[in-house]
């Protein structure tokens, strides 16, 4: 049985994340967890806090264990794009793109 959390409009620009999703996709959500601990990036920390909202879920809605669980699929979409301005010289300005990103994790306790 699977279970999915998805967090929306997170403020790094997806291809940071897909790094980190590809890191964990198949692994067990405890091992996971561990691995992303220990990346300096607060991307990896963003994609930690999915995974242990997916295997919540699973824990809650499905009586799964968590230490059973493995990350099926884990993906980073592109979100929205929030548009700042950037001053320039002679007073123009510049137009800066914050990307966002969409993380959606699977986790699941069949083989």
């Amino acid at each position: 049985m699977e279970a999915r959390a998805i967090a929306k409009f997170v403020i790094f620009a997806p291809n940071k994340v897909r790094r980190f999703c590809r890191l964990v996709k198949g692994r067990k959500v405890p091992e996971a967890r561990a691995l992303l601990s220990v990346q300096s990036s607060p991307a990896a920390a963003s994609l930690a806090k999915v995974i242990a909202s997916a295997a919540a879920n699973a824990e809650d809605r499905l009586g799964a264990d968590k230490d059973e669980l493995t990350v099926t699929a884990a993906y980073a979409d592109d979100g929205m794009r929030y548009r700042r301005m950037l001053p320039r010289a002679r007073g123009r300005a510049d137009m800066t793109r914050k990307r966002t990103c969409h993380i959606t994790v699977v986790v699941s306790d069949e083989e």
